[in-house]
């Protein structure tokens, strides 16, 4: 059997299990994390910072994002927040939104959630128009982090912000935003989880604006799912399938920033080549290397970061405990 036949009779497996290979991997270095912290706190053995959490900090990653456009200076703080970043963007550009559909452990939570609400029958099917405004909500809130960091803030306060306590601490205070949430952020916790076995993909679909920010790139990428109406039967399994809720049985290309390049649609597709993955100037590729080209990105960012000294940060783990201790009391600056 072709590589591109079993690919796609078995494709969910597939993905399921490279999304769970990243999420496992993301519990043990939250773990790790958690044990560091511990440490920090002077409640346990020393166990080395996992770099990886970093990339559950987007603000501090896009402003070193763009100081390094700007001066070329590499943050030396948060630098695996920096390369996690840099290779979704990539990822972006060259393979869709492969890094929402392949990688993410948040999206790899919210389609679980999904696929529950399908099991007890909760899932709502709202109107696409509906699917349009609330999809616009993840929009704005990129748009806001933006005008904040791309316009609204220079090199020099860049700087100053990276060189902050507040930004030092933030990883800590994000575990100890989950680790003791006050009411409302608890209220919201719940809310959020809840309407994920209601709305399929209800995070990443309406309010991720890191999606968001990937989806606009995406637009550009060379991939992109293809129809051929003259073959296409009208089934709409594809659009039943598809996690964005993409109605892609009325479109020739898939191009909507919803896409998230999971290429389920095209493996339950009961037409032969009705749906096709296609790359530059329409030519046809096989399918699997959306996923093989998403993965191979992401762990050349990973292995080029680690064998250049730029993914373990070059704060000493004695200033990291030392500010660890007083995170509580650490502010946000104001400028």
């Amino acid at each position: 059997m072709a590589i591109n036949d079993f690919f796609m009779n078995n494709i969910t497996i597939i993905r399921r299990a490279v999304q769970a290979s990243f999420a496992l991997f993301t519990l043990y270095a939250g773990y790790q994390f958690f044990l560091f912290y511990q440490w920090s706190m002077g409640q346990g053995e020393y166990v080395a910072k996992p770099p990886a959490v970093e990339g559950f900090l987007p603000i501090s990653a896009l402003l070193s994002l763009k100081r390094i456009f700007l001066t070329g200076e590499f943050d030396p703080i948060h630098p695996a927040g920096l390369v996690i970043l840099m290779a979704a963007l990539t990822i972006g550009l060259l393979a869709r939104k492969g890094f929402c559909g392949w990688i993410c452990p948040v999206g790899f939570a919210s389609h679980l959630a999904q696929w529950s609400g399908a099991r007890l029958k909760i899932l709502l099917n709202i109107p696409a128009w509906s699917a349009s405004i609330l999809s616009s909500l993840k929009y704005l809130l990129l748009g806001f982090f933006l005008y904040v960091i791309v316009w609204n803030m220079d090199v020099a306060a860049i700087t100053s912000f990276l060189q902050t306590p507040y930004n030092l601490a933030a990883d800590a205070k994000m575990l100890q935003f989950f680790l003791a949430p006050n009411s409302l952020t608890l209220a919201i916790l719940i809310f959020l989880v809840t309407i994920s076995f209601v709305l399929p993909n209800s995070w990443c679909r309406f309010l991720c604006p890191y999606g968001a920010l990937l989806g606009l790139l995406a637009y550009f990428s060379p991939l992109q799912v293809n129809r051929d109406p003259d073959s296409c039967i009208g089934c709409q399994k594809c659009d039943r399938q598809c996690p964005g809720g993409i109605k892609v049985s009325q479109k020739q290309t898939v191009r909507s920033p919803e896409c998230i390049g999971c290429i389920e649609c095209v493996a339950v597709c009961p037409k032969k080549d009705c749906l096709t993955l296609q790359g530059a100037a329409g030519t046809k590729v096989a399918a699997w290397l959306l996923p093989v080209l998403t993965v191979l990105i992401f762990l050349g960012f990973w292995a080029t970061a680690l064998f250049s000294d730029h993914w373990q940060s070059k704060v000493s783990p004695e200033t990291f405990r030392q500010i660890y201790q007083i995170a509580e009391r650490i502010s946000h600056p104001t400028y």
